[in-house]
């Protein structure tokens, strides 16, 4: 007998009769099968949030990333349309010397007077070069007519030497003005380029090899040294007595886009020709003996040089893989992680939220239904009060001033449980509220008072106890809309931010209608998790609610 009594199970028909309050509606809830369901659901969700977490060996702000070949700008390059003023050595130009000059070869008048009284010439060799003299002023040039200055005038140049002595006549008028100079310096619309990075040009090397490049000289002499000139239609190159490369001088600017890059002659040599014949890519091998391909883009004679680099990327979007079981976000991190750790947050903060409205609703509901009278109609009011504060302008105020303040994650997960408690308890005092007025009254309350027991043991002893079950429904079904809000919260970005993740915050990808249609996997397992774990509590709740129902059939 007494091994058939122990063998008995919970809804066998003898031990039925036997059965406390709390078996009975445990026997109720467990022959509810969507309950069940639900309570399965749930501890599902929290092995996932806690112990997934836990295993997954990523957290939930590690972002990943990937390498892949990208074209990317290299340098850019455009025609010299400004001069470029090179000073001779010890000499220091006035300052309006750059703009004076510019109105003078506009006008054609090669003689000018800066803003300091200075009379200045222009010794033009081409359009592109031009010498910079501090001029004074002699003769007509007719009372000085020789070979040099037919063969100047002849060459469309305004300077030529007599005598050992250097002139330059000014045209621009009706009757020309001889010159003697003194040589200040050069301008021209060209880039000098050395072919080692140390070397240094001397205003001697500039003057002479501008200027035999002009004249289309073959060789030059500065700083006593001998130079070959090659010309290769715009550009030259400077090559020393035995062959060796020496500069590069260019009509365009050519510069990397980072620091970190050193274009060399023989880049820009290369670089030039491939724009100069129209073709809109070039190869160059460089000093390591690695040949890459350049390509070039001609905007309006701006150009761009590219390349194919190796590039280290966020791997965002990334579809789901056997390294990411759903994917990445569009911050490269796993997808999975975000959502274990952020079930975390969801499924935490429906329980904090709950317990604090639990213990304001009944401290306060309590009070008001056990005193009745003002006590009652003060402590109602304040619920009205608080029932018609507006919840969406409050969470925009509160969210507006985190963001001011750059609260942490932490912080505002804080917050919003304060804030949502605060808003939610009303509810719950009402309900306690009511109860307690009927329960006041029965014969049981009437006996603790003729005992002496002290009112606080009166409320939550004995009045407490038996609105349990209403909120125990209340708290499982709470927890649900909880969840929900903060979800809700948490997509319009008014709750949990980057780089802490809540279910919320991830579909908050579904922002950019892009990512909404063409990556499903960044947001539809977040919206079912929400689903089922909201379903779930409400099964629960509706499960605990017909379990408590005292007129439910056995």
């Amino acid at each position: 007998m007494e091994n058939e009594k122990n063998n008995m199970k919970l809804d066998d028909a003898q031990r039925v009769r036997v059965l406390s309050p709390g078996m009975m509606v445990a026997k109720r809830f467990f022959r509810n099968r969507l309950a069940i369901v639900g309570l399965v659901i749930i501890v599902c969700m929290f092995l996932f949030a806690f112990v997934g977490g836990a295993v997954n060996p990523y957290s939930q702000s590690e972002v990943f990333y990937r390498t892949e070949e990208m074209k990317k700008d290299y340098a850019g390059a455009a025609k010299i349309d400004e001069f470029q003023v090179f000073a001779a050595d010890g000499v220091e130009l006035p300052s309006d010397v750059y703009s004076k000059m510019i109105l003078a070869v506009t006008k054609n008048a090669l003689v000018f007077e800066t803003r300091d009284g200075q009379t200045l010439a222009l010794g033009r060799i081409d359009d592109d070069t031009y010498h910079i003299y501090a001029a004074e002023q002699q003769m007509n040039p007719l009372a000085l007519k020789s070979e040099e200055h037919d063969a100047a005038e002849a060459a469309g140049q305004n300077q030529f030497t007599y005598d050992g002595v250097e002139y330059v006549f000014d045209a621009s008028g009706v009757k020309e003005t001889l010159y003697t100079t003194t040589e200040l310096g050069i301008a021209c619309r060209k880039s000098v380029t050395a072919f080692d990075e140390g070397t240094t040009f001397s205003y001697d090397f500039y003057s002479k090899v501008l200027t035999a490049i002009a004249n289309g000289d073959k060789t030059v002499e500065a700083d006593g040294v001998n130079y070959t000139v090659e010309n290769e239609g715009s550009a030259a190159m400077i090559h020393t007595a035995d062959g060796a490369d020496y500069a590069y001088v260019s009509d365009m600017s050519m510069n990397p886009v980072s620091s970190g890059i050193v274009l060399t002659p023989a880049f820009k040599e290369a670089a030039e020709a491939a724009m100069t014949a129209g073709e809109d890519s070039f190869e160059y091998t460089d000093e390591q003996g690695e040949t890459d391909t350049y390509l070039i883009k001609n905007k309006n004679g701006q150009y761009t040089i590219q390349r194919y680099q190796e590039t280290r990327v966020i791997d965002s979007y990334a579809a789901p893989s056997a390294k990411h079981w759903c994917g990445t976000d569009g911050n490269g991190m796993d997808l999975l992680a975000r959502l274990m750790y952020g079930g975390r947050i969801s499924l935490m903060i429906g329980f904090v939220v709950v317990i604090i409205e639990l213990i304001i609703g009944i401290i306060v509901g309590g009070i008001a239904g056990f005193f009745g009278g003002w006590v009652d109609t003060l402590l109602m009011r304040v619920v009205d009060v608080v029932y018609c504060i507006p919840a969406i302008p409050l969470y925009l105020i509160l969210g507006s001033i985190m963001d001011y303040y750059k609260a942490s994650a932490k912080t505002r997960i804080y917050m919003l449980c304060i804030v949502m408690s605060i808003i939610g308890w009303v509810s719950i005092a009402r309900i306690i509220r009511g109860q307690i007025l009927s329960l006041r009254e029965q014969e049981f309350m009437t006996a603790a008072e003729a005992t002496g027991i002290r009112v606080s043991r009166r409320i939550f002893r004995h009045l407490i106890p038996n609105v349990i079950p209403q909120l125990v429904v209340f708290a499982s079904m709470g927890i649900g809309d909880v969840i929900l809000a903060e979800s809700t919260l948490s997509f319009l970005g008014l709750g949990i931010k980057y780089p802490a993740a809540s279910w919320g915050s991830i579909i908050n990808a579904v922002n950019d209608s892009y990512v909404m249609t063409n990556y499903l996997f960044v947001w539809v397992p977040a919206g079912v998790l929400i689903l089922l774990t909201v379903l779930a509590y409400n099964f629960i709740g509706d499960g605990l609610r017909d379990a408590f129902d005292p007129k439910m059939k056995r």
